[in-house]
């Protein structure tokens, strides 16, 4: 399938269908950019009204273009993009890009019409890039079938986005910077060609190194993190998704529900794959760029050179909150330093050389720390100064990044002067930010990345003692949507997780029965189809010790039930035994429509949403991730010992988020389903179902 891409970006041929001789129209934009980039291959405008087109010959219709062409770009009203993809079929054409607007963005009739476009490229076996797009380009063939304005410097970077305007937004943007591009693919509607399927490409393409993406939605979660998590172990994908906050995710009858929204399983999904996310387009490319062109820092060690404190006590701020610490430099190291510059200079780190700090300086405090071994990452920081050449500075970095194999990254805070001065350091691949902040936050994103490329091979979770036909046939013959306690309860054993000791009464007499069995003390639930959140309406009576607490509690229950729900049907009581002291915690689960089983983590009882210290994963999971997933927590902290504290059985937690994945995976009817609480008991001692819920699909 990736190869099937090639066509889009490496053409020997390309048809512009609709092309006009008005130079205000798309279409001439879009004839004019692929005869200005060094494109070699065929160029072919058709319009039935016109012999030549900027001294092109023009052709009447897709069947007279002569070969070769493997490429046509539609560039006509949408009611005519059918005709247009037969006629493309007919002709041999396996790859078209549907510039128009005009489908299902408007609804209605635009949907059915990408239904239509979709069936007739299946048929001849095409790929669509579109519609709604602006194109694609190939910085090494020269081909640009965008209308854009410009084009960016050649070098590593593969960019995907589903919006065409944020393509045009950052080829302007870019353009003067010297930042390195391979490829561009604008893919509106994606119809068809999706990013998963540019990122495979890209993840083939041998003069891609790092691979950015815009993404609003991803459609087909499942094949994206199996598709990323490959790509990703061979070069980082850098990625800004819109739309993160939840403003549709409202309230539900679990706690999971209420909390996993879909960009919760979108972070999830990202984290599992390797994926480097950003929070804006401009960290899009300084984090893309940087990787691009500098090796991953070994540690998490800084030195930082400077002319000015200011400057540097905010890059300080943002390397520690990014986990990045600024080393000692050694009393030997300090003295040759002071050696050459300004008697005043501080020559700790930073090591601020006073606001006339020239190139020389610079130099020397290369030459003086470079073999410092403890060093992983250096951070030459300028704020340009009347007396001092920005651009001359910068030449002294890049000469010493030359035989330094260690993350560089330079800061020049301003503007007007230091254009020249990063010239000099993209043309020689050492990106410049002209912000304090930004080092912080691309050291962050590639040290995140070398710890996603550590990770060991990974451990599936491999369960023999699961029930999976008998919970099959009980979920189809139930006629309930939702599961309270009692009838969990055998689901939740039939695959493996450890239940509290208990038993459904009916009446009074046979709760006294069961709790004779059971032994005191126990404890009293309700049963209700009305009620699931138990405890909010005084449904749950602890530590009951005697058969007369027994009758009291249950009297006391009814009382408080009939008042605060009159509506809820009591059909019987949960006699439970009451359980040993352990850490209450929370497991569950949540279908999510892109990603499929989103699990989540975080502590027990009502707390959960309160505190929102939440862990979030997309099933499968390995059990490294559900371990990286309970780590990530407060809460799983604290199940680990906290400062001294106790520890519990956190592989007990990890082996029910497993086997509770397992069966959301098992059983996709399955929308919800919620441990609220897991008592874990002490380490090796395993851990507890106390309550539980769930949420059947209607269909």
């Amino acid at each position: 399938m990736t190869r099937s891409l090639a066509p889009f970006f490496s053409p020997s041929g390309v048809a512009i269908i609709g092309t006009s001789q008005d130079p205000r129209k798309l279409s001439h934009g879009i004839l004019k950019n692929m005869t200005l980039y060094g494109y070699q291959g065929g160029i072919y405008p058709v319009n039935p009204k016109a012999d030549q087109i900027l001294g092109l010959p023009a052709y009447p219709d897709i069947s007279a273009v002569p070969d070769p062409v493997d490429l046509a770009v539609a560039v006509l009203p949408a009611p005519m993009t059918p005709a247009i993809l037969h006629a493309c079929g007919e002709r041999g054409i396996k790859a078209v890009i549907i510039i128009s607007g005009g489908f299902k963005e408007v609804g209605g009739v635009g949907v059915e019409l990408e239904k239509e476009c979709l069936q007739i490229a299946q048929s001849y076996q095409m790929r669509l890039i579109g519609p709604n797009c602006v194109g694609t380009m190939d910085l090494y063939t020269g081909l640009n079938s965008t209308f854009i304005e410009g084009m960016p410097a050649r070098g590593s970077i593969g960019f995907v986005s589903q919006s065409g305007a944020v393509c045009g937004g950052v080829v302007d943007l870019i353009g003067e910077k010297g930042i390195g591009f391979s490829h561009f693919a604008s893919l509106g509607n994606e119809l068809d060609v999706n990013e998963t399927d540019v990122i495979a490409f890209f993840g083939d393409h041998p003069q891609v190194k790092v691979i950015a993406a815009y993404v609003e939605a991803i459609e087909h979660g499942q094949r994206f993190i199996e598709v990323v998590s490959q790509v990703s172990k061979e070069k980082p994908i850098v990625l800004l998704k819109a739309g993160r906050t939840d403003a549709g995710a409202r309230a539900v009858s679990s706690h999971t529900g209420s909390l996993a929204g879909s960009y919760a399983a979108y972070q999830a999904a990202f984290k599992q794959a390797g994926v480097i996310e950003v929070e804006d387009l401009s960290s899009l490319f300084d984090v893309a760029w940087a990787l691009s062109c500098q090796p991953l820092p070994e540690n998490n060690r800084v030195v930082i050179m400077t002319n000015s404190g200011g400057p540097a006590a905010l890059a300080s701020d943002l390397l520690a909150s990014h986990g990045f610490e600024l080393v000692e430099i050694s009393a030997e190291k300090q003295r040759q330093l002071a050696e050459k510059l300004n008697p005043s200079a501080q020559v700790s780190n930073p090591v601020d050389m006073l606001g006339g700090a020239e190139a020389h300086d610079f130099d020397h405090c290369f030459n003086v720390l470079a073999d410092q071994p403890d060093i992983d990452t250096f951070l030459p920081m300028l704020v340009p100064q009347s007396l001092v050449d920005p651009a001359e500075v910068a030449r002294a970095i890049v000469n010493q990044a030359k035989t330094i194999k260690k993350t560089i990254l330079a800061c020049m805070v301003g503007d007007k002067s230091v254009g020249e001065a990063r010239e000099v350091f993209h043309s020689n691949r050492v990106p410049m930010s002209v912000y304090p902040e930004v080092p912080g936050k691309v050291l962050g994103a590639m040290q995140s990345y070398r710890q996603w490329l550590e990770k060991s091979n990974p451990t599936p979770f491999e369960f023999s003692d699961l029930e999976k036909a008998r919970v099959c046939d009980y979920l189809h013959h139930t006629e309930r949507l939702v599961l309270g306690e009692v009838d969990t309860r055998p689901i939740m054993a039939d695959y493996g997780l450890n239940l509290v000791p208990g038993e459904l009464a009916a009446d009074r007499d046979q709760a006294l029965a069961v709790a004779e069995k059971l032994g005191y003390p126990v404890v009293l639930k309700i049963v209700s189809p009305q009620i699931l959140h138990k405890s909010d309406l005084g449904g749950i009576a602890l530590n009951i010790a005697s058969a007369e607490d027994l009758e009291s509690a249950m009297q006391q229950m009814v009382e408080r039930i009939n008042t605060a729900a009159p509506e809820a049907e009591i059909t019987g009581y949960l006699v439970q035994k009451m359980a040993p002291k352990g850490m209450e915690v929370i497991i569950g689960m949540k279908r999510d429509p892109t990603f499929g089983p989103l699990m989540m983590f975080g502590l027990g009882g009502v707390y959960v949403e309160l505190f929102k210290d939440i862990g979030f994963g997309i099933a499968p999971m390995t059990v490294e991730q559900a371990y990286e997933m309970v780590s990530a927590t407060k809460t799983g902290q604290l199940l680990q010992g906290f400062r001294g504290g106790p520890t519990y059985d956190l592989h007990a937690v990890v082996d029910a988020i497993g086997r509770l994945s397992q069966l959301a995976l098992d059983h996709p009817g399955i929308d919800e389903v919620e441990i609220n609480p897991l008592l874990v008991l002490p380490e090796g001692q395993g851990a507890i179902v106390l309550d539980a819920r769930m949420i059947l699909s209607e269909a």
